[in-house]
């Protein structure tokens, strides 16, 4: 992660670069028109429930598994080919999100590791744990240089020293750059992208932007595409203000257009439609 000014609290003054603070402001307002809705004060949980499952849908399909949002609901076996696998690794972190927040703030790397066992459902040695110097990574779709496994370790530490910090900054900001992070060092030898947008996701509702869960920025990544979003991430990977500026608004409008979506069911719901 690079920044444009060495403070006490890098994340902040992420904050005020150019853009930052309108993408922000736009996306909470989207925010709010969740929360104000009249359904929200009834139907929150099923709200929640279909957030967590469309959520899945899109961070899986940015994963190479897009499937249909009836066959998603439909399926129960999924263990047979590697889109299957890949949505069942998503559809098991969005159910596992929420029961990592008490240990995100003091111990994100814990969070990092149980994300990654919970996707790859196995036991083998590389599951749970940074990889190593040399083992290859399965993450076909993010063609980045790959850093070391010592870079990766020391950015690790240091994005985990941030979190742990806390600080001033925006959750659209945080989020951003634990998404963006986690793809760029790509730290784990599998299942990389469904992890950063999970832990995108636990950050948003850890802040109490989205406490409920009920905005996934993972639709939003997806319905926006997996030419824009590897786009917006060569803009965080280059640490100029300006690719920094753009992943965040990128996040951003992510987040708007999972509220958007959420909103959406609420009126379903409203009509006895859904």
């Amino acid at each position: 992660m690079s920044t444009t000014d060495a403070t006490a609290d890098p994340l902040a003054a992420l904050g005020t670069l150019p853009g930052v603070a309108e993408s922000v402001e736009s996306m909470r307002k989207a925010v709010d028109r969740v929360y104000g809705h009249r359904v929200m004060r009834r139907r929150s949980n099923e709200l929640t429930a279909e957030a967590a499952l469309r959520g899945a849908r899109g961070s899986a399909a940015l994963s190479g598994a897009d499937w249909a949002l009836e066959e998603v609901r439909r399926r129960t076996d999924f263990s047979g080919d590697a889109e299957a696998r890949t949505m069942g690794a998503a559809l098991r972190l969005s159910a596992e999100a929420g029961q990592l927040l008490s240990i995100w703030r003091q111990s994100p790397l814990r969070v990092l590791a149980r994300l990654h066992l919970v996707a790859a459902a196995s036991n083998e040695g590389e599951v749970g744990r940074p990889r190593q110097q040399g083992e290859p990574v399965d993450e076909p779709l993010v063609e980045l240089p790959l850093p070391s496994a010592a870079e990766v370790s020391g950015r690790l530490d240091g994005l985990a020293d941030l979190i742990i910090a806390g600080g001033s900054a925006p959750a659209l900001v945080t989020a951003a750059v634990v998404h963006g992070e986690l793809l760029a060092l790509r730290p784990f030898t599998s299942h990389n992208g469904l992890v950063a947008r999970t832990a995108e996701r636990i950050v948003l509702i850890g802040s109490g932007l989205d406490p409920k869960s009920v905005c996934p920025a993972e639709v939003g990544h997806a319905e926006l595409g997996r030419a824009a979003y590897l786009g917006a991430l060569d803009g965080y990977v280059s640490g100029t203000p300006e690719g920094m500026a753009a992943w965040i608004a990128h996040c951003g409008r992510a987040v708007e257009l999972g509220a958007r979506e959420s909103t959406a069911v609420c009126e379903a719901l409203q009509r006895g439609a859904a």
